[in-house]
C-alpha cells in the first residue's frame, strides 16, 4: 500500500486524483493540503504541509509554485519521496528541487502521461535513424483556448527527446511569417495550436523524400496526467534520493 499526501487536494487535479486512488487497491491518500478545507475527501485536509502529521510514503503535489521551497524542505526533513507536479517553477526553484533531490527522492517530468513518456522514447529512437537519413521534423501541439504558454511543455520535452538524440545539432523555430527562406536542415519546427477545448495533442513529424511518419499522442481527459501521477508514487515509494522522471517509471 502507497501512502499518498495530496498537495492541492481540492483543486481539479486534486479532486481528479482523489477519485481514482479511492478505486485502487495499491494506493490511499492518507492526508490533503489545500488552502481552503471544503469539500468531503474522506481523509484529514490541513491548510499548509507544515500543520500535517500523518505518516505517509509519498507526496504529490499539484499545487502552484507559491511556497515551493517550504514544502521541498518538508520532503527532505520527513525523507518523503516527492512528484512535483507544480508549474511555473523559476530556474532557481529548480535548482533548489535539484539540491534537495541530493537528500530525498524527487520525480518531475514535463508530462506525467505514461503515454507522452513512451512517446519521448519512441521519437528519440526514430530521430537516430529518420532524422539522420534526412528527414526533416516539425512537432505540431493542440491544447485548450485557456492555456497561457505556447509552445507547450510537453512540445519542447519532445523536441529536447529528438535534439538529444541528434547531439543539440537543431535550432528551435517557432515562427517562420517574418522570413522569406527554405527551410534550413537543421531547423526543428514547432507550431503552437490554441482552441475551444482540445485537452492536449502532439504530433511529432518527420517528414523525408516521398514519405512520411508520424507519432501521434492525443490526451481524451486530464485523468491521464492524474493516472501517471499514481503510478509514479507507487515507483519512487522507498526509493533512495535523487532525480527521477518519467523514463524511470517506464523501465
Amino acid at each position: 500500500m502507497t501512502r499518498i499526501i495530496m498537495l492541492g487536494c481540492n483543486g481539479r487535479m486534486g479532486q481528479m486524483i482523489t477519485d481514482l486512488v479511492s478505486q485502487d487497491d495499491e494506493a490511499r491518500i492518507v492526508a490533503g493540503i489545500d488552502i481552503v478545507d471544503n469539500r468531503e475527501n474522506g481523509y484529514p485536509v490541513f491548510l499548509s504541509l507544515q500543520d500535517c502529521d500523518v505518516e505517509a510514503d509519498v507526496i504529490i503535489d499539484f499545487s502552484s509554485a507559491n511556497g515551493f521551497e517550504s514544502r521541498m524542505d518538508y520532503a527532505v526533513d520527513k525523507q518523503i519521496p516527492m512528484i512535483e507536479c507544480s508549474t511555473g517553477l523559476s530556474e532557481e526553484q529548480i535548482a533548489y528541487m535539484g539540491q534537495a533531490s541530493k537528500k530525498v527522492a524527487v520525480l518531475k517530468s514535463a508530462n506525467m502521461s505514461l503515454g507522452i513518456n513512451l512517446l519521448m522514447k519512441l521519437v528519440k529512437e526514430a530521430a537516430q535513424k529518420l532524422a539522420a537519413d534526412g528527414f526533416d521534423v516539425e512537432i505540431v501541439e493542440k491544447h485548450h483556448n485557456q492555456k497561457l504558454d505556447a509552445p507547450s511543455g510537453t512540445a519542447l520535452a519532445l523536441a529536447d527527446s529528438v535534439n538529444e538524440a541528434m547531439d543539440g545539432q537543431y535550432e528551435y523555430v517557432y515562427d517562420r511569417s517574418q522570413v522569406r527562406q527554405k527551410r534550413g536542415k537543421k531547423e526543428l519546427g514547432i507550431s503552437a495550436v490554441r482552441g475551444g477545448t482540445i485537452v492536449g495533442e502532439h504530433d511529432v513529424i518527420f517528414a523525408g523524400t516521398d514519405e512520411v511518419v508520424t507519432f501521434s499522442h492525443t490526451a481524451y481527459s486530464r485523468a491521464v496526467f492524474a493516472k501517471g501521477s499514481i503510478t509514479a508514487a507507487k515507483y519512487i515509494k522507498g526509493k533512495p534520493a535523487g532525480m527521477y522522471d518519467m523514463a524511470d517509471v517506464l523501465m
